[in-house]
Parts: structure tokens; sequence; C-alpha cells
């Protein structure tokens, strides 16, 4: 097994900004003053790198990342077979729900595959039920996460990391509220910090100002608002491809029930798996428990598939899925009025 990246010299203060970014930017009046202070730069040059990476297209975007589910939100990965010369068409259909975030084709007899959130007011089997319908799906099957063992989408720019490096999930199952009362400060809140907060000095002015509250004052709602589960981090948000990672795969693993909450625990501390999640089993997919993970080519996200493998799961029947084309990918924004047209539309309801 080949566990481990080409070892090269320690990561630069550039590499390590950008992996810093990744895991939190603190809600204070000049955020990017204390993260250069951590990476050994001035606030002038880290914010000079994040310029230039934002220009180049690698930083899609700074933002708050809140948790659908806490906000009472419903949401699924959907699975869902067409002929492969109605693949196109049926995706493009797809893509028109304001609700579709993700959607990719896969290597798999379940060739489509994308995530769809409603609000708690909807029906959530009924608008994935109006897709199958619409989009001429051959079988569409829920795939919903059950448990919850980790997500979090961090690259190792400096690409100096052991495949199976180990660390502790920021975000899992635990940090969920779900009997979370949503105020009107937190719907607030949240259409503030879904934006793409601008990289400048004080990037939480403007939503401090639209809130009327303090710096202070936003903060300390934003920790009301983690305690709950609700928010899980404002973070930096890299394109795939731009960043380097244009490879990403799939595993799925046929862990059996008795052993689900162990083998996901270990699976979900490895650094190089973003999501790891418990899923429901059909007769034609007995796959349990799903990792995702992300590589600068085949070899290196394959290579983190065997590392799991090989340390969790030798004996495990498991699959690897990978993308072979994007047909969308965006952030989900919460409270747009674009779904309750959508769903005026096509299911004759408000939601």
């Amino acid at each position: 097994m080949t566990a481990t990246a080409t070892p090269t010299a320690p990561p630069t203060p550039r590499e390590q900004l950008l992996n810093r970014i990744q895991r939190d930017i603190p809600i204070v009046q000049r955020p990017y003053a204390q993260i250069a202070a951590d990476v050994g730069l001035t606030e002038a040059e880290a914010l000079a790198i994040l310029r230039e990476v934002k220009a180049e297209g690698v930083l899609r975007q700074v933002s708050a990342i809140f948790d659908t589910r806490t906000l009472g939100y419903k949401s699924s990965l959907v699975a869902a077979e067409y002929a492969e010369d109605q693949l196109d068409a049926g995706a493009e259909i797809v893509n028109t729900h304001p609700g579709v975030s993700h959607n990719y084709k896969r290597n798999h007899a379940f060739n489509l595959w994308y995530t769809i959130a409603v609000p708690p007011e909807s029906d959530l089997e009924a608008h994935v039920q109006k897709l199958h319908e619409l989009s001429g799906a051959k079988i569409t099957r829920l795939m919903p996460t059950l448990h919850l063992f980790k997500i979090g989408v961090e690259f190792d720019m400096t690409g100096k990391e052991d495949w199976n490096a180990k660390a502790k999930p920021q975000y899992t199952n635990d940090q969920r509220n779900i009997g979370y009362e949503v105020t009107d400060l937190d719907r607030a809140f949240v259409m503030e910090f879904q934006k793409d907060l601008p990289v400048t000095e004080e990037p939480y002015a403007a939503a401090c100002a639209a809130l009327g509250l303090s710096i202070d004052e936003v903060a300390a709602h934003a920790e009301k608002m983690k305690a709950a589960g609700a928010l899980r981090r404002v973070s930096a948000v890299f394109r795939h491809q731009k960043a380097g990672f244009t490879f990403n795969a799939m595993g799925v693993w046929a862990v059996p029930q008795e052993q689900v909450a162990e083998v996901g625990r270990q699976m979900a501390e490895f650094k190089a798996v973003s999501h790891c999640y418990l899923r429901p089993t059909y007769p034609e997919w007995p796959y349990t428990i799903f990792t995702m993970v992300h590589g600068r080519s085949k070899d290196e996200a394959f290579g983190k598939i065997k590392a799991i493998e090989e340390e969790v799961a030798p004996a495990t029947p498991h699959a690897i899925l990978y993308s072979t084309k994007e047909y969308k990918k965006i952030r989900l924004e919460f409270y747009q009025p674009e779904f309750y047209a959508w769903a005026k539309q096509y299911l004759g309801t408000d939601a």
C-alpha cells in the first residue's frame, strides 16, 4: 500500500494559510490578522494571497456552513437509474429544482446521484417522486443520512499528508440538535452569512450592519447556533478542480449492521475522508457506509480508499463509485423564493 504522499519540504506559510482557512474563520473584527499570525504571515500578506486564489477561481467563497437538519430542512442523497441516452436530459430536469445542490453522473447502474434539501414544511418524498416522474428515471432510491459520522471538506493543499493520516472529525451526528427552534434572528443570520463574505480586513462589517448587531453580539449568537448544531463554522470553500483535486471517489461498504457504529467511527477518523455516513440498503444496494475522498488523480483517490480497506475493513465487500460528469454543484441557499415557486408549479403546494 502507498499510504503517503511524496515526502518534500515542510509546508510553506501560503500552504498553511490555505489549509487553515478551510477549518474555520473566527468571527472577530479582523479575522485574517489572527489567521495570518497563526501561519507566520502579516494580515496584508494573507489577504493578498487569498485575493489571488479567489481571482484564480480556486477559492469559491467564504461563508458560513449550516446544518440543514438542525435548521429543520429535510435532505437526502438520491440515486437514480436512467437509460444512457436519456441521462443528460434527465439530469437537466433534476437541475431545475432549486433544492438540488449537487448532481453527478457516476460509474454504476445507478448512474445519477444528486442531493436535495427542502424546507421544514415540505414533503421531501413528494419532491423526489415528482423529479422521478418529470425526469424519466427508471428507478429512484432515497438514501438519507441515518447517522452522520463526519462531514467536513478540507483539502490538503500541501500535498504532504499521509493518505492514512488521522484526525478527530470536527462535525458529527453528536453536534446535531434535531429539536432546535429556529428564531427570527437565526433566519436573518443565515440569510446574511450564507452570502459570499468579502476578502477584506473586516469581512463581517456588512453582516453586522444588516443584523443591527456589534461584532461581539454576532459572535455570541454564532456560538449559540454552533452549540445547537445549526452552524458548523465559517470557512473557505475551494473549487475542487481548480484546487487540483480533479478526482473524487465514493467508497461504499457493506458493513454488517452490528458493526456500523465502530467501523463508521474509524473510517471517519481518516483525514482524507470528507464525508462518512450510514445510509439505508435496498435489494439492489447492500452498502451501509459511504466514505467520500478526493484526490489529485484517480490513483491518489483510489489509494486513499485502499488505505481505509487495509486498515479498517480488509474483508468487507465494497465498491468505488466516481464522478464521470458534473451536472450541478452549488451551495444550498436557505429560505429562497425560487424553491416555493417550483413547488407551486409542479406540486401545486406552497412548499
